[in-house]
């Protein structure tokens, strides 16, 4: 795999109108939706990590703070020609260690189920009964740190 850079940008970042558009193509065109028609100010209070390669950015990850313990992993995209490829595993391990770093003991996200085998790869446990979240079927998951 061609060298990755990770890291956290704040929502003043010029790169966060890349992490928006990426949002976007990956995860709500496909389904007929657009991050346009959301409430997307919230950002502005989360934690967003980015992963590029030499030339752009190709995967980013959402983290807001649920309480002083808790943390909700959220809009995790990565683009279509790095998906499969480990990009996707090296954000998530970047942003759990992030996690413990400050102090957060559990890590909480809704999985689109047809990812959900990629995050039980990780260490996730899926609890409660599926629920359809922006029109697809998703899963509650969980870690603790």
């Amino acid at each position: 795999m061609e060298h990755i850079f990770i890291r956290t940008i704040a929502y003043s970042d010029p790169l966060y109108g890349q992490v928006f558009a990426l949002r976007e193509k990956v995860l709500r065109q496909p389904l007929g939706l657009t991050l346009h028609e959301e409430d997307t100010s919230g950002d502005k209070n989360e934690t967003i990590y980015i992963a590029l390669n030499e030339q752009a950015l190709i995967a980013c990850l959402m983290a807001k703070e649920m309480s002083k313990d808790l943390l909700k992993f959220r809009q995790m995209a990565v683009d279509s020609g790095f998906q499969a490829k480990g990009v996707g595993r090296l954000l998530v391990q970047y942003a759990e260690a992030d996690a413990r770093k400050r102090a957060y003991s559990k890590i909480e996200l809704h999985a689109r189920q047809n990812v959900q085998a990629f995050y039980e790869r990780l260490g996730y446990t899926a609890f409660g009964p599926a629920f359809v979240e922006v029109s697809i079927p998703h899963i509650k998951m969980e870690k603790f740190l």
